[in-house]
């Protein structure tokens, strides 16, 4: 039988749309191809991997219906900047205005292209041939891309003609591609798209002014260094240029903490900074780097972690498991907390806790703080932008930091690179060189973590004064040799080894790069080693301890 006929068959014993199989543990798209013995598990829409081809699909569909429209030539490229709001934010170039009755349009084509249910065409090429290919259809980033391919061949998608390629798995069709929106936003436009959670529903857009802003300065940050995909960092690599790459992209950080630290001191009456960001986003050396400027500036910073008011063991909130919920806000002893920071706004000395991970227990070993005019807090922590936490702090006495790593850097103009996929490759660098722990038990908790962080971080992203992206233009060509082995090491009989492949095949884009010139203050320190603060030791310390604890709990 079939593997079409098979998932067309098999299709009644599931809520959603299949869009993709695992044959004999290898993704693949659905397709003619004959099955016999082989063992077929289907994935929908409503599962991560099924949800992100249906997106790339849903673009892809959407790119044939501009390119139909565009009967004048001229649109010179569309682009897909950067992710916003469930949703992709694009941007057409050329001698062409953006206007709604043009994307109303576009919708129509696309619905239409929808109910003709066309098949999305895979054809396996030379790389020299789809250089050929994409010249003509004016696709410069991708004939640079496939410069750097070591592979003869390269996979091309194509719908009544128009052709494009894609980082990732495929619709067969367009007949399951029902469910999407396009509208204007600023000067660009929104391809709003749904989530894997509810994969039948356009999600609402919420706009979310403050990341765009950080998004775009993103963008134009990269117009400057000349790095905006993988074809341009490969290009400063080859050319020999990387390490003035690098200084410059530090300076820039820098020069944000600066400004940063300005709008604290234009602030009357600010003795906490409140610093939140998702994991692997580099918080704590950011905590540094933004204490010695403001050493710099006249402040006296003192470090606390908002860790270090977790409520005793036994008081600690379960889940739906019954497991212990360290991230919920109520694992936090926030009476306390309140109690101790009003304490010291009034000029008290107050005795901050050490949380003993081992024990369950807060202790106090003679760590005083009192607050004079200079002196002000910077305190890290998930939960720093909720105001529930500091709820009975005053409102002029906080100033809200959040930090992400937003990667500046697309694969092309029509493949992003996702800043999940960014922090997630951080952090397997840093869990291996750190705590020892595998890229397989990374990838095992990311999930997880991932759950957290739209819970407890990314609801209270705009509540920040500030937001910081601590992403670096260069990271993922230093990164590259250190994760590489570590994701080799996962197997076929792993759970996570389609993950980790389709990492292996994204890294494969990119040139790698020796990290002797990236400067010693710099965030990408944490995930690589040699940096300047003297913070792994007390991370590796925490984690041990929290392993310890666990086994004891399991």
């Amino acid at each position: 039988m079939l593997l079409s006929q098979m998932a067309a068959e098999a299709a009644k014993d599931y809520k959603y749309d299949i869009i993709l199989a695992n044959v004999n543990g290898k993704l693949t798209e659905i397709s003619d191809m004959d099955i016999t013995d082989e063992k077929v598990e289907f994935i929908t829409v409503g599962e991560t991997m099924g949800n992100e081809a249906y997106k790339r699909s849903v673009l892809l569909l959407m790119l044939n219906a501009i390119h139909k429209l565009d009967t004048d030539n001229k649109i010179k490229r569309v682009t897909v900047e950067f992710s916003l709001s469930k949703g992709l934010y694009c941007d057409i170039k050329g001698d062409f205005e953006i206007t709604e009755e043009f994307l109303n349009k576009v919708k129509e084509v696309m619905r239409a292209d929808v109910k003709k249910n066309l098949p999305i065409k895979k054809q396996g090429m030379k790389t020299s041939e789809a250089i050929k290919l994409f010249k003509k259809f004016g696709m410069e980033d991708k004939t640079q891309l496939f410069k750097y391919r070591i592979s003869s061949y390269v996979n091309v998608y194509s719908i009544e003609g128009y052709y494009d390629y894609f980082y990732g798995y495929m619709a067969a069709n367009t007949g399951i591609l029902k469910t999407f929106d396009i509208f204007q936003y600023d000067k660009g436009f929104v391809l709003q798209l749904p989530t894997k959670v509810n994969p039948e529903t356009v999600p609402e857009f919420a706009p979310q002014a403050k990341l765009f802003n950080v998004l775009m300065e993103r963008s134009e940050w990269a117009d400057m260094l000349g790095v905006d995909t993988v074809a341009s960092l490969n290009k400063h690599i080859i050319s020999g240029d990387i390490n003035s790459l690098i200084l410059v992209q530090e300076a820039l950080q820098e020069q944000k903490i600066v400004e940063i630290v300005n709008q604290i001191k234009e602030r009357e009456g600010v003795k906490f900074i409140m610093i939140a960001g998702p994991s692997s986003s580099g918080k704590t050396t950011f905590s540094h780097r933004l204490s010695i400027q403001l050493r710099a500036s006249g402040f006296k910073p003192h470090a606390i972690g908002v860790d270090n008011y977790f409520v005793e063991r036994e008081q600690t909130p379960v889940d739906e498991n019954g497991e212990y919920n360290f991230e919920d806000l109520h694992a936090i002893d926030i009476k306390l907390f309140n109690d101790h920071m009003n304490a010291l706004l009034r000029g008290e000395k107050v005795e901050i806790p050490q949380f003993n991970f081992l024990t369950g227990r807060k202790e106090y070993n003679g760590d005083y703080i009192q607050l004079g005019e200079e002196d002000i807090l910077v305190i890290e922590g998930i939960h720093c932008l909720n105001d529930e936490l500091s709820y009975a702090l005053p409102v002029e006495s906080k100033f809200k930091i959040y930090i992400s790593a937003l990667t500046q850097l697309n694969v092309d103009e029509h493949n992003r690179v996702a800043t999940t996929d960014g922090r997630l490759i951080r952090r397997m660098a840093r869990d291996y060189r750190t705590r020892g722990a595998s890229a397989k038990r990374t990838l095992s908790m990311w999930e997880s973590v991932r759950k957290g962080e739209e819970k407890n971080i990314f609801p209270f992203q705009e509540e920040a004064d500030a937001m910081f992206n601590s992403a670096m233009a260069y990271e993922l060509c230093i990164l590259k040799p250190i994760v590489e082995p570590l994701l080799f090491s996962i197997t076929e009989d792993d759970p996570e080894y389609q993950e980790a492949k389709r990492l292996l095949k994204f890294l494969a884009y990119f040139l790698p790069c020796q990290a002797d010139n990236v400067p010693i203050n710099s965030i990408m320190r944490a995930f690589i080693g040699g940096g300047g603060f003297r913070v792994e030791k007390k991370i590796a310390n925490v984690y041990t301890n929290a392993c310890i604890v666990w086994r004891k709990i399991l």
